[in-house]
């Protein structure tokens, strides 16, 4: 036997012997990482829309101190409150999609069974799987060329690609949000694309009176 069949017999006599015991130490599940995974984006996803609200808000309450009080004005105020409004649109969306809060016409949906509905459910997110991958390649498109143009913000020292970023990240976010969403479909569990506004509205209403009583 050669050396290298004893070195390469060698080192499968140890993995097999200390894998076990590493295993043990440090458990891995593939589920429960790409849960993990899941839940960090759904925390970053949140943490970004409370943060654009929340500056959005200050800076335009800011300005508004400044002109009306002390008469002075911040020159990048308006195109800053712009690019965060627009970043919160755009990040919104898949947000949307993942809560169930984007509204729609499904009356025609409400009459059919269960099973012709799930396949409407599933050619629904299919089309607006496409969509949102056409607007993705034109967005980034539109956001490479501007970066090889090298055009400026137009009061904040930054380039418009930085801000415009937000235009691919968001309808990559959305394809993915309709993936789960056709992946959940195609396993037959509960999903769907639009939120229940009547629900909704019971909801409130049973949690408005149960706070009156």
């Amino acid at each position: 036997m050669s050396h290298n069949a004893v070195g390469l017999l060698a080192d499968r006599v140890l993995v097999s012997l200390l894998w076990p015991l590493f295993r043990s130490r440090f458990p891995f599940r593939h589920k429960d990482f790409l849960t993990m995974l899941k839940n960090r984006l759904e925390h970053i996803e949140e943490g970004l829309i409370a943060f654009l609200l929340a500056a959005m808000t200050v800076v335009t309450f800011a300005q508004v101190v400044a002109r009306y009080v002390f008469n002075y004005s911040f020159v990048w105020a308006l195109e800053l409150t712009m690019y965060f409004f627009g970043a919160l649109i755009f990040l919104g969306i898949s947000y949307g999609v993942r809560v169930g809060a984007h509204i729609g016409v499904d009356a025609f949906v409400r009459l059919l069974s269960s099973r012709p509905a799930r396949y409407l459910a599933i050619v629904s997110t299919l089309l607006c799987i496409v969509y949102a991958a056409i607007v993705l390649y034109g967005s980034w498109i539109y956001v490479s060329k501007i970066y090889m143009i090298g055009i400026m913000a137009q009061d904040l020292p930054i380039p418009q690609w930085v801000p415009r970023a937000v235009m691919p990240l968001g309808f990559l976010l959305l394809i993915y949000r309709f993936g789960e969403v056709l992946w959940h479909l195609l396993k037959g569990d509960h999903a769907s694309l639009l939120g229940d506004e009547v629900a909704d509205a019971m909801k409130y209403r049973s949690d408005d009176a149960g706070d009156q009583k």
